[in-house]
């Protein structure tokens, strides 16, 4: 059985809590991740917290990124749920353990939209011609 999308839930430990206090930095990193991804940015928003911490989400034709830090305590929680098969979601993993520096990760992925279909029906996006 095919998946309609795959969803990782990340745990980065031991961040630079430097950037994950600083919303622009985190949104620069955030987006190249997305792009680096292959996935389609359609909006980004994030939040910066008094005194410290972050959370946010890029919305993408293909679903969503979403990023959540503690600064205090060099904890960064990052989901990246992608439908299709055109984005790779453990580019953007890659991308962003490094730039947030990272010292340990945690990394769980979930098959989402597991139906009990062929799969030659399953479509990600339904055919034009069959609205």
């Amino acid at each position: 059985m095919k998946s309609l999308g795959k969803h990782l839930i990340i745990e980065f430990f031991q961040c630079d809590s430097t950037i994950l206090n600083d919303l622009r930095t985190l949104e620069n990193h955030l987006l190249a991740a997305v792009q680096l991804s292959g996935a389609t940015i359609i909006q980004p928003l994030l939040h910066q917290f008094s005194p410290h911490g972050i959370t946010g989400v890029v919305v993408v034709a293909e679903s969503h990124f979403a990023v959540h830090t503690w600064p205090e305590y060099g904890y960064c929680a990052l989901d990246i749920f992608t439908c299709g098969d055109s984005v790779d979601g453990h580019i953007a993993l890659n991308y962003l353990k490094e730039n947030l520096k990272a010292a340990n990760t945690s990394v769980m992925e979930v098959k989402r939209g597991v139906l009990d279909l062929p799969q030659s029906q399953i479509k990600h996006k339904p055919d034009q011609d069959a609205a």
